[in-house]
This record gives C-alpha cells, sequence and structure tokens, in this order.
C-alpha cells in the first residue's frame, strides 16, 4: 500500500462518502455527519497506551461536543472485534462509557482515502500506519479543520472544543481568534471589514490598539 501525497485533505475539501465498518455497524460518513459538525480522529491501533487515554478522554468530552452540535467518530487500524474488547479497557480505564462508533480500517482503505497514514515506512502488521490526525468538518461537509499528531504524542481535546467554539463563532460573525482565545473572550474585528461596516455589525463598539506604525489593524471586540 503506497502513501501519495495526493491523497492527503486540504482545508475545504469534502467530506468523502465512505462506507465504514464501525463497533456499532455499517455507516455511510454523510449520512452519519447528518446536518452538524463531525470531528474524525485516527489511532494507529488497538490495545495502545496512548490511543487508550485519548479515546476515554474523548468519551469524557462527548457531552460538551454534543452541546456545539459536534459528532465524533474514531478510527482504528483493527477489525470491529478487536475495538469490542479495546473499549472495555478504555472505559475502565477512563470510568467513562464510549458511546461514539470507531471505524474498523484494518486495511487501511479509509486511511489512505483521507490522507491519515505516515510515509516515513513505519509499518503495523505490514502496512503503513496511521498517524494521529483530527479532521473537523461542517455541516456543509468541507473541511474546517487538520491537525496531525506523531504517534508518540496524545492530543489536547480541550483544545479541539477551543477550536470548535472559534470555528462556529468565526462561521457567524466577521471576526477571527487571537492567540489563547477562550469562548466569551475578546476577539479581532477582520481587517477586510471597514471602520463604517463594523459600526453597523458591532454597535457595543471596540477598542483599538495602539501601536509603533500607527496602523489601526488590531480591534478588539467583544461577542455576547
Amino acid at each position: 500500500l503506497e502513501v501519495r501525497e495526493e491523497e492527503n485533505m486540504l482545508l475545504g475539501d469534502e467530506l468523502p462518502d465512505l462506507e465504514c465498518e464501525t463497533n456499532a455497524g455499517v455507516i455511510k460518513l454523510r449520512e452519519f455527519q447528518g446536518d452538524g459538525w463531525l470531528m474524525l480522529c485516527s489511532h494507529p491501533a488497538d490495545y495502545t497506551p496512548v490511543c487508550t487515554t485519548e479515546l476515554g478522554r474523548l468519551a469524557i468530552l462527548e457531552p460538551e461536543f454534543t452541546k456545539r452540535g459536534v459528532k465524533i467518530l474514531a478510527l482504528s487500524c483493527d477489525d470491529a472485534s478487536s475495538h469490542e474488547g479495546w473499549i472495555a479497557d478504555i472505559n475502565q480505564n477512563a470510568g467513562c462509557s464510549v458511546a461514539y462508533p470507531i471505524i474498523a480500517d484494518a486495511s487501511r482503505e479509509v486511511a489512505t482515502a483521507l490522507g491519515m497514514l505516515q510515509n516515513d515506512g513505519t509499518m503495523l502488521k505490514g502496512l503503513p500506519a496511521t498517524v494521529r490526525s483530527v479532521f473537523i468538518f461542517k455541516p456543509d461537509r468541507k473541511l474546517a479543520l487538520s491537525l496531525t499528531y506523531p504517534a508518540s504524542t496524545g492530543r489536547n481535546f480541550d483544545e479541539m472544543l477551543r477550536v470548535v467554539d472559534s470555528l462556529q463563532l468565526t462561521a457567524k460573525r466577521s471576526v477571527a481568534t487571537p492567540v489563547d482565545w477562550k469562548s466569551g473572550e475578546e476577539c479581532v474585528i477582520l481587517p477586510s471589514v471597514s471602520n463604517e461596516v463594523a459600526a453597523e455589525k458591532f454597535p457595543q463598539g471596540w477598542n483599538t490598539v495602539e501601536l509603533p506604525s500607527g496602523k489601526e489593524y488590531l480591534r478588539l471586540v467583544k461577542i455576547d
């Protein structure tokens, strides 16, 4: 199985309508997503220590994703029966109950289609290993976020919640979120929005930061 660069998904690409086997039965990706948001996370294999901690934390945080209209879907490169046994370990370790489905991708077909494979020669059971990818798809099925971690580094799913809050806010308002932003904090008005238009969009007003350049591009606004 050859890993080809052109298979990597780019921001704005559409979620392919793949049919996938999971521990909860066969699903089609687009049907599973429905009309909301979707977060898809890949894992190298079942019964691996980092993945076990990640999926436990994700199960604990699932109600927070649900509040935001985000469905969770995981992928691991073993079969569905293996997933069932592994889930028992995840639940015991994290004190949780995994409810989201896990794609069974022993053949790497789904991981290949989504560009989730390592390209450094790392192999598992004779096939390329997956990286720790995170994809977030908008309701229009377009890829809004793509993050890739090495197999040695566990992900921070609290950060994924922060990112979802930013994506959902900036999809509706003419703002971007600055460094370390959290929901409820000040945002920045987009440079493409003139002060005249900003006055209509943000009648509550904003704070323009004075900078040595004299340019008034850093405009902070609180969104209720």
